[in-house]
């Protein structure tokens, strides 16, 4: 086969693949129903009963305008002579929805009288969005006085001071990306991408990290992060040690608590490993774990608010994360307005854990501030009466 023949047969196989032209620039279907979707009949009688919004939005009315001032600017179109804009309030309440109740693109396609390709658009669009403009409002750049104020918030809720926030992981299901192969692939068997987080005492996200392959070796997952890497050089602004109470002369460094996933260092606590431990290593992983629900609950408030969370995300991995993304600053922006319901944590979402790493023993100084917390959770001052029931 010459040049001119290969030629030839290039042109007709890209000539095959030229994208078919379009039938209508908008569905005369979506047209008609445009105006009986459910934007136009029923979310107006909804926004007129506060409760019913809160079922409806997963926020109140209030906290919801407040979320469509700050991003209308950015989610607004021009209108063309082929059609007219999609609303910014249109756009929000659609994302809200598929974020609530984790039905697919398609189920909003015949409920919102939008093209399915249209709400795909929408839904990135609207989560990018809510990620750039709300991230340095919801998840702020920590302080010296933010984490001290954290710290009171764990003494004062959980009864375990210098605590900077306790840290964890949840692998969030997704449909197997294209040309992936197994990289998403994780030890539970099912394709996913890492969420990782770290709370403070009121349930809030300090920190978020969305991405990493599902596959990720677990004990890795934390030193590929920012957070990680600005506790080791010293830049993520952590107060100085101090002692944790009148009764312990040694000077305690302020640091965050996960499980046996995360190793054990200066500034990151985890449980006593082992199964014949003494009573004073049980009763220090017993208050590490008491403090350490706190990340699992928060976790459980965002899947339960957030139910696109509860079944595998069937879009690409870049809208994943965007997705994800979007939940947790959502969560913390309505956690701050309408506080805590009820009703999100009735049930307990599927987000599997981290796997458990056994390997990571830390230096002697690690281990030295580790007895220190155990000793002081046993002595007079630092311990809970009912503390010796629970193990």
């Amino acid at each position: 086969m010459d040049s001119e023949e290969i030629a030839l047969v290039v042109h007709m196989h890209l000539a095959s693949k030229k994208k078919k032209k379009r039938r209508y620039w908008v569905h005369p279907m979506i047209m008609e129903r445009r105006v009986t979707s459910l934007f136009h009949t029923l979310y107006p009688r909804i926004k007129e009963d506060e409760g019913k919004f809160f079922n409806f939005a997963r926020m109140s009315l209030t906290t919801f305008e407040e979320l469509l001032h700050i991003l209308t600017d950015n989610l607004t179109r021009q209108d063309t002579n082929m059609r007219a804009s999609i609303k910014p309030e249109y756009k929000i309440i659609c994302t809200l929805r598929y974020l609530a109740t984790g039905c697919s693109m398609t189920d909003l396609h015949y409920s919102y009288a939008l093209g399915r390709s249209t709400i795909g658009v929408i839904v990135k669009e609207v989560c990018q969005e809510i990620w750039s403009c709300m991230k340095d409002m919801c998840i702020p750049q920590p302080t010296e006085e933010n984490w001290l104020n954290i710290a009171a918030g764990f003494d004062r809720k959980a009864n375990f001071p210098h605590c900077l926030g306790a840290i964890d992981g949840k692998h969030i299901r997704v449909i197997q990306p294209k040309q992936s192969g197994s990289l998403y692939y994780n030890y539970k068997k099912f394709f996913s991408i890492v969420l990782l987080a770290v709370c403070d005492a009121d349930y809030m996200f300090t920190y978020v990290h969305i991405g990493l392959y599902g596959r990720t070796n677990d004990s890795s997952i934390f030193k590929q992060t920012q957070l990680y890497k600005r506790m080791v050089d010293g830049t993520l602004r952590i107060p100085v040690p101090a002692q944790i109470s009148r009764t312990v002369n040694e000077i305690v460094p302020f640091l965050f608590i996960g499980d046996e996933a995360f190793g054990l260092s200066e500034n990151m606590l985890r449980p006593y490993g082992g199964r014949n431990l003494s009573q004073k290593k049980k009763i220090f992983n017993y208050r590490l774990s008491r403090s350490r629900r706190y990340i699992e609950c928060s976790f459980g408030i965002l899947a339960n608010k957030w139910r696109i969370l509860h079944r595998p995300i069937d879009v690409d991995i870049e809208l994943a994360e965007d997705i994800v993304k979007a939940c947790c600053i959502l969560h913390n922006f309505v956690r701050k307005r309408d506080s805590y319901k009820f009703e999100d944590a009735i049930t307990t979402p599927d987000l599997p854990i981290l796997e458990r790493d056994n390997t990571s023993r830390g230096n002697h100084r690690a281990l030295a501030v580790r007895d220190i917390f155990a000793d002081y959770f046993i002595n007079e001052e630092g311990e809970l009466k009912w503390q010796y029931d629970m193990i």
